[in-house]
């Protein structure tokens, strides 16, 4: 797979080759990665919702007026669902929503997601994420740089300088994650990468079961 690799400034780029980066030539890992993507968003629901029952709202059992002769439909207690202030039919309740995925299969679709973002063309490698002043005028200029269009971006690292996170932390649409906590779907997340040259290298490595 080739990839751009920038210079620390931004300036100038050059197509490496990365032999090792996950390839795949058919549809494999397609649906791993769906499964897992959904996983993943499962798993950071809280799963807290709750509302009352008819059984478990405050109010009287009485029967609201008497079967016949009111002409109006008959009505039982003031805490069916249908009254105001009533319990909820089938409302939600505490649950959990979270999902396993087998080890295989996570692999599997962080490799495939890796696979689909630099065949888009939305990973950029730059050589280090440097910055003499904790400013973020110096960091975006090297943003800029690299992607003079830009949406959200994810700015991966092995680990950051702390010039380089001070600097980066007020730009908006933009987020920080070390390789090594990368996830599939940061990798999903974000149209557009830049990741450094020794996060590039924790990354593979994490693909190809090194890590």
């Amino acid at each position: 797979m080739k990839l751009n690799v920038y210079t620390a400034d931004g300036t100038k780029s050059e197509e490496k080759e990365f032999s090792a980066f996950p390839a795949f030539t058919d549809d494999k890992g397609i649906a791993a990665l769906r499964q897992v993507v959904i996983a993943h968003q499962a798993n950071l629901r809280q799963g807290n919702a709750s509302t009352k029952t008819r059984a478990e709202v405050s109010g009287s059992g009485k029967k609201l007026f008497r079967q016949k002769g009111s002409g109006t439909a008959r009505q039982g207690s003031r805490r069916v669902p249908h009254q105001r202030h009533g319990g909820v039919a089938h409302g939600p309740k505490p649950r959990d929503y979270s999902q396993k995925i087998n080890t295989k299969m996570k692999a599997l679709a962080f490799r495939r997601a890796l696979f689909n973002r630099a065949t888009d063309g939305g990973i950029s490698v730059i050589e280090a994420f440097e910055v003499k002043e904790p400013k973020t005028k110096l960091f975006d200029k090297v943003l800029t740089a690299v992607l003079p269009k830009r949406g959200k971006v994810l700015i991966i690292d092995d680990a950051f300088e702390t010039n380089a996170a001070l600097a980066a932390r007020n730009i908006d649409g933009l987020s920080l994650a070390e390789a090594g906590n990368l996830s599939t779907l940061d990798v999903v997340r974000y149209r557009h990468i830049i990741v450094s040259a020794k996060g590039i290298e924790t990354i593979i490595a994490r693909a190809n079961g090194s890590k």
